[in-house]
């Protein structure tokens, strides 16, 4: 004859497998009960018509227009970390406004390196027209005598080139900042998504965690109708049940913070809605995470350090410009003489600054050293602070690989089994319903750990990629 008990506890072992979400080895699985297979392959048959019919209505759909192919991708926004990049990179105004500042200070090159313009004199002499007839005039042909100066500035010594150095270096920082700029936020999002993947994975898991404490209390029922336990094992089970109701309102709350948070890194209205996310990203080989070989990397590559590098040769050719005033510009200059309507003579003009103000241009020099000094100790203290937090951020990831190999190879084998085991033991009258639901709490902390240090990890793995300052 049949146990009271056997179909509620087959219907609890159907649940034990977890989701795709959070996977397990499949040996761990193996001991479940044979009653769940044919729940098990309904589900299947179930999901493949489901995908099927999917199938046919996407069909229909992108054959019908080409704007519902646009409003699909715009749906599939967060199901992916690639999709989130890509549309900050374009739509993000933070990013944008540092790309237009680049494009300025490119465009200052050149000028900086240009002759001033010239300039253009004209004097008019002798305009009340003394010692003849004519009366006042400021027309050139009917006054005594008009001038034209035509004079041009030329900066000598190399002063040209090294205004052009100057404002070179500017471009460069500005480039090198806007690339920080999208390194900054591109750390952000890899962060952000792989936190709002934990909130949503945390909510499935629980939600499963409720449906099985829904099973577990038909097994406490089914016991206690048969006279084998007491009221209070079924009373439990709704408390248990309860509770988790209770912390998937606040896990709702998380995914919601996360998804907000996405929004507005991505420019987008905060309530905008968001696909769920389907995966993360795979970490890289343990070969990829040298330490020397990233700190190296991050010397050449990092586009903060590149922006003080560049700031720092601008500071030194401002120096080197600043020592070239100690010599003299020429103003160079043309005259033609009018008389009349007539040009009757010509003269050549020549014009030298004098560089008198020697303690003036002393205090320049040491000036234009300090900063030197100032920003190549800047320079090397961000070097410094960056390769601190690589170190700190490769020790953490380091310390999340090995918890998440732990709890795959280890602990949530375990606690399935530990779960497998005081079922069945419970199903005996060998142990009580405390010792049950402390099993089924193990399940879910191992679970739970195990998506937390995959997050982790990538959100570490996100640090080191904005310190290298190129994906790994």
């Amino acid at each position: 004859m049949v146990h009271p008990t056997a179909f509620a506890v087959a219907s609890v072992a159907g649940l034990l497998p977890l989701p795709a979400a959070v996977s397990v080895p499949a040996a761990s699985l193996s001991g479940l009960r044979t009653g769940a297979r044919p729940l098990l392959a309904n589900q299947r048959r179930f999901s493949g018509c489901l995908r099927s019919t999917g199938a046919v209505l996407i069909g229909a759909v992108l054959g019908a227009s080409v704007p519902g192919l646009a409003r699909a991708q715009d749906t599939s926004l967060g199901s992916n970390l690639p999709d989130l990049l890509a549309y900050a990179r374009a739509q993000n105004p933070e990013l944008a406004a540092m790309r237009h500042e680049a494009e300025a200070a490119a465009q200052r090159v050149q000028p900086a390196g240009a002759l001033p313009d010239p300039v253009l004199r004209v004097e008019l002499e002798n305009i009340n027209n003394y010692g003849n007839d004519a009366g006042p005039s400021l027309l050139p042909s009917k006054v005594g005598e008009t001038k034209y100066t035509f004079m041009q500035q030329f900066p000598l010594w190399g002063k040209r080139d090294l205004r052009r150095d100057v404002a070179t270096a500017d471009a460069q920082r500005a480039n090198a900042l806007t690339s920080s700029t999208w390194n900054e936020l591109a750390a952000k999002l890899k962060a952000s998504y792989a936190q709002y993947y934990q909130a949503a994975g945390n909510e499935r898991i629980t939600m499963e965690v409720i449906e099985l404490l829904s099973r577990l209390q038909q097994v406490a029922q089914a016991r206690y109708a048969g006279g084998l336990v007491a009221q209070q094992d079924a009373i439990r089970a709704q408390l248990e049940k309860t509770a988790a109701q209770g912390e998937l309102i606040t896990l709702d709350s998380e995914r919601r913070q996360a998804r907000v948070r996405l929004n507005a890194l991505l420019a987008r209205e905060l309530t905008a809605p968001l696909a769920e996310p389907r995966s993360l990203r795979t970490l890289p080989e343990v070969s990829v995470l040298d330490a020397s070989a990233l700190a190296q990397r991050a010397r050449s590559t990092n586009p903060a350090l590149a922006a003080e590098e560049a700031r720092l040769r601008g500071a030194q050719s401002t120096r080197d410009l600043v020592r070239k005033n100690r010599y003299p510009d020429i103003n160079v200059g043309v005259t033609p003489t009018q008389m009349g309507s007539r040009i009757t003579t010509w003269g050549l003009m020549v014009e030298v600054s004098i560089p008198l103000q020697q303690e003036s241009r002393r205090a320049q020099e040491s000036e234009s050293e300090a900063m030197i000094s100032a920003q190549r100790s800047r320079t090397e203290a961000a070097a410094n602070q960056l390769l601190g937090q690589l170190g700190e951020n490769l020790a953490a990831l380091d310390s999340a690989r090995r918890w998440e190999a732990l709890t795959t190879t280890q602990l949530m084998p375990q606690s399935e089994l530990s779960f497998r085991s005081a079922l069945a033991a419970y199903e005996n009258g060998k142990v009580d319903f405390s010792t049950l639901l402390d099993a089924q709490r193990q399940i879910r902390k191992a679970r739970t750990d195990h998506l937390k240090a995959q997050v982790e990890a990538l959100v570490r793995l996100a640090e080191i990629e904005r310190i290298v300052g190129e994906d790994l």
